[in-house]
């Protein structure tokens, strides 16, 4: 080996002295050799062929693959991991010369040359491959966590992606662990749903058939294929969620399912469509005679309003598509969406990680025509009626620009202010102010500091939020936002630093309740003066909490909830500030702790958070003439750690976990119908949008031309 002609550099220190018996102390030899990576790896690779020093050996199906467990693990932390929990197992004496490892050779390990390829890129720095072999290899990679390689695999297969084979490099299990690939490829099918719907790849999917029954056919001609196929979606979610997994999308695949738009604005299906003139149409007879026959799937059991809504539309906006919760929740999607037909649309969809296609088409109650329902347009009428005909539109609630808990939430303005929070990874300073005029999303200054377990509250103008967690300590901290000034500015701190407190304002004064010190529910609670600028110490909690619900009502403070160490509480305590005293009033129905409390017409509204075990989507609601707790809707979705504010008459659920991802929507308590609901009347969502805007999926059932955009 000539290595004293690849030595790039022999360096001496600047003092060093020509004659080395003068035994310089600061002298120092520096040597760098590039070629020494190169030389090594060579070496450990001709070891590894010829099965020199090898220690382990991976059986793959019917091959075995030897190696070094020290090199295979610098580049592998699937390996990594395996190989340190197989160390601690056998210690000393009992650890065997050479280990064998049996992976699962099904799935992404299913090819045994991709593995061997990639032990190949260990030992030698290079992969080559060729186009076939690149899916079997991307997988591998992914399966045994080498990260660097998946990134440059995907890179590869993006460059190469058509229409062909986007469905085939979507269908990859492991596809879900990289979040900029899965991206990409979902942008890629919403773009050219059109053409990937002629494909034979798409064709040969799974196949669910959907029917909508509607009443008037305004409302089959501004329905778009982005909103019926999201409803279609969550109905499907729905009927997984109640029945067997196993056997639930076979089932789904037997027949045709009709359903139609019920007063909480989601889908039912027509055999539990009450009696009534709409029910007893030709059309939904024959399809409940039909229904008792089959056995496909059980109903859905959602408790509720399933009385047909008045003839409606839901629109959802390409804005909203842009700004999803970035393919968080995968699983469950709208790829894609086209206008094959009149009022006819075909889509692609991730149904639990399985790719399926809907065929949904929109169907005219035809049996209404002879004697139309007095309430109703006639569906005979033309385009050009009345603007008062047109059935009423709604619009999917915009998202927020990322997932997140934890939050601080407030009417600030009769606008929704949202800040920090916990998204994931840490604590953010960010801002955003929802508008629910406009049903849009802006950013707002951001915090000084970032923070996430804490709340806000709002007093003479001004934004307060107080203490909380940076992601590693608990604060003491308080900022307020000037109106005037236009930027966050630091107040006096807490008198004690703590996160996932109780915040309100009272009187022109800032309540802070509770809380946790790192380590325990905490019973200390001050309140802020600011015309002092000053923090003082009020009546302690009778029993110790944080993350309760607080808010005050009827001059008062009530703390509902919340855990003291490690159990949820079902506890309410109420604070009087003319006594400086706390009380227990009547407790809540389920303990719970994260959950969101806040009063609207005079009555307490608990909403959401978590009993220890799962997220709930259960509200109670408190009237303090009746001084009982009783319980109120559900929630669409379960979320713990829930922001929620008042504005205008609306109750908002902002954000949260559900139990499974961090969440960027929100929901809001629509008191005409007693529900929760994501979609708001089309007055409420633009004030500048036309009555079909640009950024909306329109078809042109004349040469079915579509703009793709699919919302969350």
């Amino acid at each position: 080996m000539d290595g004293h002609n690849n030595i790039d550099k022999v360096a001496a220190g600047k003092n060093m002295s020509p004659d080395l018996n003068g035994c310089d102390t600061g002298a120092m030899f520096v040597m760098e050799d590039e070629d020494h990576q190169t030389v090594l790896l060579n070496s450990l690779n001709m070891m590894r062929k010829s099965r020199t020093f090898c220690d382990v050996i991976l059986n793959v199906g019917n091959c075995e693959l030897h190696g070094h467990r020290a090199v295979l693990a610098s580049s592998s932390r699937f390996l990594m991991e395996m190989f340190s929990t197989d160390d601690e197992e056998k210690k000393g004496s009992q650890r065997e010369a050479i280990t064998t490892y049996a992976l699962n050779a099904t799935g992404p390990l299913s090819d045994c040359s991709a593995v061997e390829k990639l032990i190949e890129y260990t030992y030698t720095s290079r992969l080559e491959a060729n186009v076939y072999q690149v899916k079997s290899i991307f997988q591998a990679a992914c399966y045994l966590k080498m990260d660097r390689i998946a990134k440059e695999l995907a890179r590869f297969m993006l460059k190469y992606l058509n229409v062909d084979n986007c469905i085939e490099i979507r269908s990859l299990p492991c596809i879900s662990t990289n979040i900029s690939f899965i991206n990409q490829v979902n942008s890629f099918i919403s773009a050219h749903m059109k053409e990937i719907a002629e494909t034979s790849t798409f064709l040969s999917l799974p196949c669910i058939q959907i029917e909508i029954l509607s009443q008037t056919k305004q409302e089959m001609t501004l329905s778009t294929g982005d909103s019926v196929s999201q409803l279609v979606l969550d109905w499907i979610k729905r009927c997984y969620d109640e029945n067997e997994p196993a056997t639930f999308f076979n089932g789904l695949m037997e027949k045709t399912y009709m359903l139609y738009l019920a007063l909480d604005n989601i889908l039912q299906d027509c055999s539990e469509l009450p009696s009534g003139e709409l029910s007893d149409t030709e059309i939904v007879q024959d399809y409940k005679k039909l229904s008792k026959k089959t056995t496909s799937i059980p109903k859905t059991r959602r408790k509720g309003q399933i009385q047909p809504a008045k003839s409606r539309v839901l629109i959802c906006n390409r804005e909203m598509h842009e700004r999803r919760e970035s393919f968080i929740d995968s699983d469950w999607t709208i790829l894609g969406v086209t206008c094959v037909g009149e009022y006819t649309f075909s889509a692609l969809a991730s149904l639990k990680g399985q790719l399926c296609s809907l065929s949904i088409k929109l169907k005219l109650n035809i049996s209404m025509l002879s004697n139309p329902p007095s309430t109703q347009p006639s569906p005979l009428h033309s385009r050009a009626e009345s603007q008062e005909s047109l059935p009423d539109l709604y619009c999917a609630l915009a998202l927020m620009s990322s997932g997140k808990c934890a939050i601080g939430c407030a009417n600030f303005n009769n606008h929704l202010l949202v800040c920090g929070g916990y998204d994931r990874t840490e604590c953010i300073k960010n801002v955003e102010s929802y508008n629910p005029e406009q049903n849009v999303w802006e950013t707002f200054e951001p915090m000084c500091e970032a923070r996430g377990r804490f709340n806000i509250a709002v007093l003479n103008n001004m934004v307060y939020a107080v203490g909380g967690c940076n992601g590693t300590t608990e604060l003491s901290t308080v900022e307020c936002y000037d109106m005037i000034k236009k930027k966050w500015i630091p107040v006096t701190s807490l008198p004690l630093a703590r996160s996932n407190t109780g915040v309100c304002e009272l009187n022109g004064k800032i309540y802070c309740i509770g809380g946790w010190n790192g380590q325990v529910g905490i019973k200390q609670s001050d309140v802020y003066d600011p015309n002092t600028n000053k923090w003082t110490s009020i009546a302690p909690l009778q029993t110790g909490r944080n993350q309760a619900g607080v808010c005050a009502m009827n001059g008062k403070v009530y703390v509902v909830g919340g855990c003291d160490t490690w159990n949820c509480l079902n506890t309410v305590e109420c604070y009087d500030p003319e006594t400086n005293s706390w009380s227990f009033i009547k407790p809540i129905i389920t303990p719970r702790r994260g959950c969101g409390l806040a009063h609207i017409k005079g009555k307490l509204y608990v909403v959401g958070g978590s009993d220890g075990t799962q997220s709930l989507a259960t509200t109670e609601m408190y009237d303090p003439n009746e001084r009982m707790w009783i319980p109120g809707p559900k929630m669409i979705t379960p979320r713990a750690n829930v922001g929620v504010a008042v504005v205008g008459n609306r109750l908002y659920a902002v954000g949260g976990f559900s139990g499974k991802k961090f969440l960027n929507s929100i929901e809001f308590l629509d008191e005409s119908m007693d529900e929760w609901t994501r979609f708001s009347p089309r007055n409420n969502c633009s004030k500048s949008a036309s009555p079909l805007p640009t950024t909306d999926t329109v078809c042109n059932f004349n040469d079915c031309e579509f703009s793709n955009g699919v919302s969350d």
